[in-house]
């Protein structure tokens, strides 16, 4: 199955499994996953880390290949249509990143492993 991490679910994954659902820990650990992570996650990531809000080890250059390596995730680019997807999606989440997620998980047909209940609004695969 070809599981798109939200990027809480990819930061928890190596600093707070705990903090994962049972399901997130197994289909994480599967094999016959895939693993992706967005290149949106990334740029979140990048975002939080400049503006102090989140601590990471080393650079985002540095952490975020080095934990999706640990995790054997593929990273994702953003797409031209899953980007123009994005106007399709109805207001239920602000959040442009999450946005592009549900937009990103649509066209590549993917399910999200997030424990975000406004994901779970949209008409997208949703594990947790």
């Amino acid at each position: 199955m070809k599981l798109l991490l939200d990027t809480c679910t990819f930061l928890w994954a190596v600093s707070k499994p705990e903090d994962l659902s049972d399901l997130a820990r197994k289909l994480l650990r599967d094999p016959e996953n895939e693993l992706y992570l967005s290149a949106a996650s990334s740029f979140e990531i990048a975002t939080k880390a400049r503006l102090g809000r989140l601590p990471l080890p080393d650079a985002p250059e540095i952490s975020v290949p080095r934990i999706r390596s640990r995790l054997g995730a593929i990273a994702l680019g953003i797409s031209e249509e899953a980007a123009l997807y994005s106007f399709n999606l109805p207001s239920l989440h602000k959040d442009p990143f999450d946005r592009i997620l549900v937009s990103q998980a649509v066209v590549e047909g993917m399910a999200v492993v997030t424990p975000d209940p406004l994901i779970r609004q949209y008409n997208v695969r949703v594990l947790w």
